[in-house]
């Protein structure tokens, strides 16, 4: 993409209403436009990283056995009576009615229209286990929307739901949904702790969330350092095997982490004090196991192989797409600008010429760009006719992973300068070795 020809409506002072890191940025960068409180436009910068995330996460549940579909955004509030729930929830649900006169309301989440779904489809125990998922917008009526993505009132959300005939079998799918959190995060180059947490509105006695220690963090967490440490890194795990599933979890489990609805300070005393560690953290994700509550309610049930007839075991599962892109700003970004990880970065790389207009920049330029694209990598072109520190600090304000800069002095020596944005280490080399550098960085990701 050339710059000349793109959308980036940056700015160069902070905005007023931004309080935290990842709202600034977003706003400077260019990747968000508020509509009104909590309520978001994305623009092309923004909703490209959306579009990675939400692949990365597509890849991960697929990787897990889980099975994309996709519901509404608005549900019918008969479903919600059903299960009990549509005058616990409170004011944060938002509450409509059609043309008809019928109640219905902005999903804040989807455990009663899934459920309807399965009692629709599935009366045998031969058609489970099953766990359905989607990445859609939910709507909570937060009263008071802030921090920008961090807490706004629309978001987009992954949520998966698992159908069991027992409780072993429910649990499994709690774990396999871990394990599938853990790589997902860790492909997005950040370290989600799974955190022994409280359920709230959705219900169960089983539940983790996933946070992202940072100083701008809604929770306060308590956790032994050494958690930090732990990686799945590119080992592979067979979902379908309980017990190697299981172990990756209890890996990940057993060190304390937790956070302070759940804190035992007992408990946490016995951890050696230099690894006694209390922090902020952002929640980007959480899994429940809450068996029968919503399979009794609507009658989710099966047929057994002798012939009874049993309710389902649930869980849920969820990710804060949106809500990402704030957590990995928070946690990755300098006084410059963000810091893209290579597994979520707009674009893979930049290229700045520092003399637009001289013949030879511009067609180095030119041939670096279509040596990338034809190695299945968009570069961001910046071929504006600015002055090179205007066109440095954009690149380091939307943070991409890599910069090429090519100029005059550079090009009479046959090279280009290869710069890291992470490290701020820059590397001459020729154009070719530039390409086959970044070519190899993205091969595995």
């Amino acid at each position: 993409m050339r710059l000349s020809r793109y959308f980036l409506p940056v700015l160069k002072e902070n905005p007023a209403e931004a309080q935290i890191v990842s709202h600034r940025y977003m706003l400077r960068a260019g990747m968000i436009k508020q509509q009104a409180a909590g309520i978001y436009s994305w623009l092309p910068l923004g909703l490209r990283v959306l579009n990675r995330i939400q692949q990365i996460v597509h890849e991960e549940q697929v990787r897990a056995g889980h099975i994309p579909l996709l519901m509404p955004t608005l549900q019918p509030a008969d479903l919600w009576r059903e299960s009990g729930r549509y005058d616990d929830y409170g004011q944060e649900m938002l509450r409509i009615k059609d043309r008809q006169d019928r109640e219905m309301l902005y999903g804040p989440t989807n455990e009663e229209m899934i459920t309807d779904i399965f009692r629709s489809h599935v009366n045998s125990y031969k058609d489970l286990p099953l766990t359905l998922y989607h990445i859609q917008w939910k709507f909570r009526d937060e009263m008071r929307p802030r921090f920008g993505v961090m807490r706004g009132r629309e978001f987009l959300m992954k949520d998966g739901y698992n159908f069991d005939i027992d409780k072993d079998a429910a649990l499994h799918a709690y774990n396999r949904h871990m394990v599938s959190y853990l790589r997902t995060y860790e492909r997005m180059g950040l370290t989600a702790i799974p955190m022994r947490a409280a359920s709230g509105p959705i219900g169960g006695d089983n539940t983790h969330e996933f946070l992202v220690l940072a100083a701008t963090g809604e929770s306060e967490v308590f956790f032994d350092s050494a958690v930090t440490d732990l990686k799945l890194g590119n080992r592979e795990v067979d979902y379908d095997n309980r017990a190697e599933v299981a172990a990756v979890c209890q890996e990940f489990t057993t060190l304390y982490a937790r956070t302070d609805e759940t804190h035992d300070e007992a408990v946490f005393n016995t951890i050696p004090e230099e690894r006694r560690k209390v922090a902020r953290g952002i929640e980007v994700g959480q899994i429940f196991y809450f068996g029968t509550k919503y399979s009794e309610s609507m009658g989710a049930s099966v047929v057994t192989a002798d012939g009874s007839k049993v309710p389902v075991e649930m869980g849920s599962h969820g990710i804060g797409v949106s809500r990402l892109l704030g957590a990995i700003i928070e946690a990755s970004h300098d006084d410059k600008g963000i810091i893209w990880p290579e597994g979520v970065t707009p674009f893979p790389v930049g290229i700045v010429n520092l003399k637009q207009g001289d013949a030879a920049a511009d067609a180095a330029c030119d041939s670096l760009y279509k040596a990338l694209a034809a190695k299945g990598l968009e570069a961001l072109y910046d071929d504006r006719d600015e002055r090179a520190g205007a066109k440095f600090a954009t690149m380091d304000l939307i943070g991409l992973p890599w910069r090429i800069t090519v100029g005059p002095r550079g090009l009479a020596n046959g090279v280009v300068e290869v710069t890291s944005r992470r490290t701020g280490v820059s590397e001459e080399m020729t154009p070719e070795a530039a390409v086959a550098r970044i070519a190899d960085i993205y091969a595995g990701i």
